[in-house]
């Protein structure tokens, strides 16, 4: 579905739901990095002010990184509550990438200035001990608001980390796949090796190293 197709749509009926029974702090979650071969698995948290529909904010893959990046600048300004959480390559490996997730989420959540009254998580699984009740909605970053804000604020975030390690490790082109399994990535696997901010337990670079 395009954009177009998606200004269509309420962004917030999740949410109107949630506030036209009293409940105040809503809570949208999503991750970014979940299928790279680098880097951390990364979530963020956004609360929405009541009744505030962000223009310009939907799914981050829907998104150029110009469009995330403003519309990154304008979830900060006016959401209500925004944190962001992490969990490394090595928590990876040494789980899963679905326990790591969960963690990264659970952390975003757990750093929140305000603790939201109920939560809605992009998915069909809710990390364990929420502070409050939490729902997960599969495709959740394509219909509510607050679940796309938190995808745009994860994205940028990871994003920007990866451009930064594509300073330290030019050869890999982090700055341009941002970890992701790219042809030029894996050739640079291959003939480079890993570097500490691989996945070594993804079957790509395991039958590649």
């Amino acid at each position: 579905m395009s954009i177009t197709n998606h200004e269509k749509q309420d962004w917030l009926a999740n949410e109107k739901i949630l506030w036209k029974s009293g409940i105040s702090f809503i809570a949208g979650v999503d991750e970014a990095g979940r299928g790279c071969l680098a880097g951390p698995v990364v979530a963020a948290a956004v609360i929405l002010s009541s009744n505030t529909d962000l223009q310009g904010v939907y799914d981050s893959k829907l998104m150029t990184p110009k469009a995330r990046e403003l519309a990154c600048a304008n979830i900060i300004e006016n959401c209500h509550c925004v944190s962001v959480g992490a969990a490394s390559n090595r928590r990876i490996d040494n789980t899963n990438i679905l326990i790591a997730t969960m963690l990264a989420m659970h952390r975003a959540l757990s750093r929140m200035k305000t603790i939201p009254e109920y939560i809605l998580i992009d998915g069909n699984k809710c990390p364990d001990n929420l502070p409050s009740p939490a729902e997960a909605i599969i495709g959740g970053d394509r219909t509510s608001r607050s679940i796309a804000a938190a995808s745009i604020i994860a994205k940028v975030t990871r994003d920007r980390l990866m451009i930064n390690l594509s300073r330290f490790y030019q050869k890999y082109g982090f700055d341009k796949n941002k970890g992701y399994g790219t042809a030029q990535h894996v050739a640079a696997i291959k003939g480079y090796g890993v570097t500490p901010h691989h996945r070594l337990s993804f079957k790509p670079i395991k039958i590649v190293s």
